[in-house]
């Protein structure tokens, strides 16, 4: 059977079994089936193979791309001669295929002595920004040759003008509204963790967006306002909380948004999203990647008195009151030059945030790829020349205010800056280029991932990144057809495009699926770094990280760059002192209530970075900390430690790099020793005093400063979906923390121990709970379901090791064989403990779940509806978030315990210890002595 025969039989089972359209072709061998049969003028499938091929082949470094990039150089030249593609039109589909193969062909016509055809090669290589070193050689040594094409090329380069000619944004754009949701609107709805295996099939993948329904309400609207764009809302809430989910953007873009190029499918951009507190920072980042805009609606706002004070409800809670509706179908106008919403003529709200001149250039080159490979090009060309640059783009916001300190953010994101012209020490909203250390990927997002490579072209990862990772662990859970389909897949290319990956594509090394977190905190080897991995969870506890959607993680990956601007902070100290039967978990949400208890109920760490002053707590432990200010919507976190526990934490960090060489993870580049070596290298400026740990200056600015009072924390503490509040709108947030003694009796249908929020000291506790419990009882019986799932391998190789695995193995009714892992997710749970696979299992939702209704205590991270535990027709699930020992006892009883109960139980174990540190973790600002911009050259 012919490959074409059996891309036809795919093409109808999609059609009868789903209701899609034809795959687009990423297979070389494929498309060169289907130009034999273009070729063949008699051929029966010829205007089906013709319609493949200029409207159905993925673009950039795919295998298609290149052999369609070939024939049409050949029909360029005459060697080929179609009816339907004039050479002209052949140009045409050149110019809109992104780079790589595409052009290196258009580089070879430009280049030849042939003037019939290197003039409108030239022409169309005006027009690109994907080049890379190879292609930018070649017109360098072209130029250098007397060449007056490349001239000509460098030139319009030089003046940008693949930016320039472009047509501005329109100047009022019209929006229908479309309510998506009441509260904060996750990206988990945009794009369910449960689908993540059809996320690269984009056409298939936007039927999950929201619901049919709510996508077919869609379709009316447009039809109903032909002229206006559709705008989804999140009522009372916030857009894209969660994670970063590229795939959330492009289903919106899929169903609202505008096709990118006429000859590739299903690849749509600019679509407009909303919200009544504005749009989550890294969605809104991804929202960026496509040229999309982001409002912040305020269209609801806090109700005052005639003295002008918060009007409370009956919880404490501010009342809220319409300033203005957005219902479904409400037309409004987006003024792009006043940068204000209007309906009709009346004026709504200042959007200015939304049009920023970077964010206005996104829109008008039709992403933010285009503009930071369009910079690179633009100075390329003018250092060629020998020329100065125009100033065509926006300039960037180079912020410094005379006797004022950094924050720790500010000096990471000095120390890392990139084509910085200000000689002084930058501070926040300063928009700065930077060099990116770390890079992750995680396996749910990889596939689109390795997508954004090769449709910018990339072929390798940037020499100037100091390590990346390609995790296994959001598919660990369950080895079924969909992970044996996509992740062998995936790792092969990323192996291949440099990056460490969890399995290996050569079977060498044993699979590994730790926990992507885990990981790039071991691999953080620098408290100056800055990492960047596609999941809302890249918190460090070395360094800054950002979470990021699949498209900027590929662009870092690429460029060894990320352009944003330097975040505000708010300081997070501790006082008191911490109670023997308190888990550091719930210093962690105790931290959140007293931190909206302080601003009346203002979540000042939305959008910001929290600078948590943890002193002597060890990166692993802490990891706890900047973990969880995902769910707080924080832009990003940074802990601040003493000499000494850096030290530690990075020793720790370099041991397990060196397992990870052990296990033969290493790759050509020596990127794991290269790693090693830069640790070496700190711990050695640190131990000097040459360059002592991360600190702020005792100047600083910051947003807001937070005090939590340890004294104040007396019973575990949990964080509630309140799933029953009259309030949709306040239903799955974090702001609900309540304590133990409120769920007094209070069942308990299943337990999970996991996720990046436990470390080695989780799975530690469990086991001394375990002895403790046979110690007290004879023998131990679960009342309710325990899943318990560490977070690496290393982990479990250490806790075997040291005994405590015996125990866990002793009392578990099942434990993980990696010989043969499950290939079905678990439906039904029995009252026994469950020893997963290392991974991210229930946290995830996209494999394993609770059973519908259930109500759940975990050390998870999120409370999303549907995420961990789905609803029935009789009972909404719950997912409750609290410590290990607590999740751990509520299990045995099947039932929250109380308080008494809770204390006995623990007594004796050495829960995470915390101290605040009695001096201050800053550095003496000196005016004289400002820290000086450090231009890294990214070339």
């Amino acid at each position: 059977m012919s490959l074409y025969t059996e891309y036809m039989d795919e093409i109808q089972n999609r059609k009868q079994e789903l209701g899609l359209n034809p795959k687009p072709i990423d297979s070389a061998d494929l498309l060169s089936e289907i130009i034999g049969q273009i070729k063949d003028t008699g051929h029966a499938h010829r205007e089906d193979s013709l319609n493949f091929f200029i409207y159905n082949t993925l673009p950039g470094t795919t295998s298609a791309a290149g052999v369609k990039a070939k024939f049409l150089k050949e029909i360029i030249l005459g060697e080929s001669v179609l009816e339907e593609i004039t050479s002209t039109f052949a140009f045409e589909l050149l110019s809109h295929m992104k780079g790589g193969p595409s052009i290196e062909v258009l580089l070879d016509l430009a280049l030849s002595d042939n003037a019939a055809v290197s003039a409108p090669a030239a022409d169309v290589l005006k027009t690109q920004v994907f080049l890379y070193e190879a292609d930018t050689e070649r017109l360098e040594v072209a130029f250098k040759a007397g060449n007056a094409i490349a001239k000509d090329i460098l030139e319009s380069y030089a003046q940008a003008e693949f930016f320039t000619k472009l047509p501005e944004i329109e100047e009022k754009i019209d929006v229908v509204t479309y309510i998506a949701g009441e509260g904060d609107i996750s990206t988990d709805l945009l794009s369910p963790g449960n689908q993540a295996h059809s996320r690269a099939d984009r056409e298939l993948h936007g039927k999950c967006m929201i619901t049919p329904e709510a996508q077919q309400e869609i379709v009316e609207l447009q039809k109903k306002h032909p002229n206006a764009k559709v705008m989804l809302i999140a009522e009372k809430g916030t857009m894209g909380v969660g994670s970063s989910r590229m795939s959330g953007v492009n289903n919106v873009a899929l169903w609202a948004g505008k096709q990118a190029s006429p000859y590739v499918p299903f690849i749509n951009i600019a679509p407009v999203v909303a919200g009544t507190n504005g749009i989550s920072p890294i969605f809104l980042t991804t929202v960026g990647v496509t040229g999309g805009i982001g409002l912040d609606l305020q269209n609801w706002v806090k109700k005052t008195d005639e003295n002008g004070n918060n009007v409370t409800d009956a919880n404490g809670d501010p009342v809220l009151e319409e300033a203005y509706s957005v219902a479904t179908g409400t037309v409004f106008t987006i003024d792009t030059k006043e940068k204000k919403l209007y309906n009709g003529d009346k004026e709504l709200v200042d959007v200015s945030s939304a049009f920023t001149p970077q964010k206005v250039e996104f829109m008008k080159a039709g992403g933010s790829y285009a503009v930071v490979f369009g910079k690179k090009l633009q100075t390329f060309a003018a250092e060629t020349l020998g020329v100065e640059a125009p100033a065509v783009y926006a300039a960037s916001k180079e912020i410094s205010h005379e006797n004022q300190g950094l924050t720790a953010v500010e000096k990471i994101f000095n120390n890392n800056s990139v084509g910085v012209a200000s000689e002084t020490a930058l501070h926040a909203g300063s928009d700065v280029r930077v060099k990116v250390n770390i890079v992750g990927s995680q396996d749910t997002t990889g596939p689109m991932t390795s997508q954004e490579l090769e449709a910018m072209a990339a072929s390798v990862i940037s020499p100037i990144v100091d390590g990346a990772y390609q995790s296994g662990c959001h598919t660990a859970s369950v080895w079924d057809s969909k992970a044996q389909a996509n992740i062998p897949k995936l790792m092969a290319f990323m192996n291949k495009f440099g990056l460490i990956t969890a399995r290996d594509p050569k079977g060498v090394y044993h699979s590994m699926t730790d926990v992507i977190h885990k990981v790039l905190n071991d691999i953080t080897i620098d408290d100056r770094a800055i990492i960047i991995g596609g999941d809302s969870h890249t918190r460090m506890s070395k360094g800054v990280a950002f979470g990021a959607d699949s498209g900027t993680v590929a662009l870092a990956l690429a460029t060894g760059e990320a352009a944003m601007p330097i975040p505000e902070s708010v300081k997070v100290t501790f006082k008191g002192s911490m109670k023997g039967h308190m888990d550091f978990r719930d210093v962690v949400h105790s931290t959140q209530a007293q931190m909206l208890k302080q601003f009346s109920g203002e979540n000042v760490f939305q959008g910001r970075v929290i600078e948590v002053h943890i002193g002597t707590l060890m990166a692993d432990q802490a990891f706890t900390f900047t973990d969880w200010t995902a769910e707080m919507k924080a832009k990003a976190s940074i802990c601040i430690s003493n000499d000494e526990t850096l030290i530690k934490s990075i020793e720790l960090a370099k041991s397990r790099i060196q397992i990870m060489i052990n296990k033969g993870m290493e790759n050509e580049a020596k990127t794991l020793q290269g790693l090693i070596d830069l640790a070496d290298k700190r711990i050695e400026e640190i131990n000097s005093g040459t360059n002592p740990a991360l600190a702020p200056d005792d100047a600083a600015k910051y947003y807001a400063e937070v005090v939590v009072d340890l004294d104040l924390i007396n019973e575990p503490m949990i964080a509630d979906p309140d799933v029953n509040n009259e309030d949709v709108s306040k239903r799955y947030t974090h702001d609900v923390i309540r304590p133990v003694s409120f769920y007094n009796d209070k069942p308990v249908d299943l337990g999970f121990v996991g996720s990046c929020m436990v470390h080695k000291g989780d799975m530690k506790i469990i086991a001394q709970m375990l002895r403790n419990l046979e110690a007290k009882n004879g023998a131990i019986t679960f009342n309710a379901p325990l899943v318990v799932a560490p977070p690496t391998y290393n982990i479990v190789d250490e806790l075997k090791a040291e005994g405590d695995w015996d125990i866990l193995a002793k009392y578990a009714g099942f434990e993980f064989d990696d010989e043969k892992p499950k290939t079905a997710a678990r439906t039904k749970y029995e009252n026994i403990m469950y020893l997963e696979r290392p991974g991210c299992n229930l946290c995830m939702g996209n494999q394993e779940k609770a059973e519908p209704g259930d109500t759940v205590i975990a050390t998870s991270t999120r409370l999303f509806q549907g995420r961990v535990v789905a609803d029935t027709s009789e009972k909404k699930g719950e997912s409750l978030l609290g410590s290990t020992p607590l999740v751990v006892l509520s299990t045995v009883l099947g039932r929250f315990p109380t308080i008494e109960e809770y204390t006995a139980a623990v007594d004796g174990i050495d829960l995470t210890a915390f101290t605040p540190l009695e001096e201050e973790l800053t550095t003496k600002f000196s005016a004289e002595k400002a820290v000086p911009v450090k231009v890294v050259d990214a070339n």
